[in-house]
């Protein structure tokens, strides 16, 4: 077995134990040991790694679902357990920051934006959709004040506790950025005519864990966004793969979409990110311009944007700093 194979077996193995060690806790709640085996988690799956999940064993396949799965489930109570300590506060937007991953809502947020206006020259969406937003709705939010200020946002969730969390701290007030935010209980696949409203439609990572449940939303999504509406998709890359679904790129293209740029971070931002846009009859046999690749090419993969060149210090930094102290309960 040479070197790589080794580092891959051996992630492979470390990653798997961590898994056992997870499916055996009494809750995914918050507390110490929750905290310390996905701190670890993520610290084995954040580097750059060779391992290809494709060439995963049965096995291994079906241990990394049960670990999304897993993820999944945490971080719903993870956001949940800071959405109500976030509530506690007379001014909760002013303690964003109190949520250990904040910063890399932000980052993904700006990164997801910066890859909008550059493949999609001259974006300025009147009414975006975030399907999946949970109880803390991190990105829509970025986007919505910082990035994309004269947008409507509507935010679909199946969980209609996580809505009434993400209405008390970011839709409450009746000016500024919450009058712009709204929220809705409902499953993507029951929305058909409320999806040709909307410009920009922004599809969460764990809409969709296995991947016939990931291209089933999007061709869903397909069928009825209009032509020319703008799709960002966030997937995984490598070991990162281990804790969010991979998006197949055909499956986007078969989903009745351009893929115009699929770009995988190396920085703070775990989620690699897809954008397409739906396709129309015209463009369907092949580009009519620079930005829209043919359909079945290889899809373009963007250099790393400004702020997330490299490893960045700041996220294995947070992530030893999670490793040795408890969550605030």
């Amino acid at each position: 077995m040479d070197a790589q194979n080794k580092e891959v077996a051996a992630l492979i193995e470390k990653i798997a134990g961590l898994q056992a060690a997870i499916a055996e806790l009494p809750s995914l709640s918050p507390s110490p040991e929750v905290d310390r085996l996905f701190t670890a988690l993520v610290t084995a799956c954040v580097p750059p790694s060779p391992v290809d999940v494709e060439k995963l064993s049965p096995e291994h396949q079906r241990m990394r679902e049960a670990l999304i799965r897993l993820c999944s489930a945490a971080e719903g109570k993870l956001e949940a357990h800071y959405a109500d300590l976030l509530a506690t506060f007379d001014n909760p937007l002013d303690h964003l920051a109190r949520f250990p991953y904040y910063s890399n809502y932000v980052n993904l947020s700006r990164l997801e934006y910066e890859l909008l206006a550059r493949h999609v020259p001259g974006i300025a969406p009147a009414r975006v959709a975030f399907v999946g937003s949970g109880p803390l709705p991190f990105s829509s939010f970025v986007l919505a004040a910082h990035h994309l200020p004269d947008a409507q946002f509507d935010n679909y969730d199946l969980c209609g506790a996580a809505n009434e969390r993400a209405r008390k701290l970011f839709g409450a007030s009746e000016d500024g950025v919450g009058a712009r935010m709204k929220f809705h209980t409902a499953d993507v696949a029951d929305l058909t005519q409320e999806l040709g409203a909307y410009d920009v439609v922004f599809l969460a990572a764990l809409v969709g864990m296995a991947a016939e449940e990931k291209a089933k939303v999007i061709a869903h999504l397909g069928a009825h966004m209009v032509e020319g509406a703008s799709l960002v998709v966030r997937s995984a890359h490598g070991a990162r793969g281990f804790l969010y679904p991979i998006v197949d790129p055909e499956d986007i293209r078969r989903g009745g979409f351009e893929v115009l740029a699929v770009h995988h971070p190396e920085g703070e931002v775990i989620n690699s990110v897809i954008v397409a846009r739906k396709a129309v009859d015209a463009q369907l046999s092949g580009p009519q311009n620079g930005d829209a690749p043919a359909r079945g090419a290889v899809p373009l993969v963007s250099p790393p944007c400004s702020f997330s060149t490299k490893m960045e210090a700041s996220a294995l930094e947070k992530i030893e700093e999670l490793a040795t102290k408890e969550l605030a309960f």
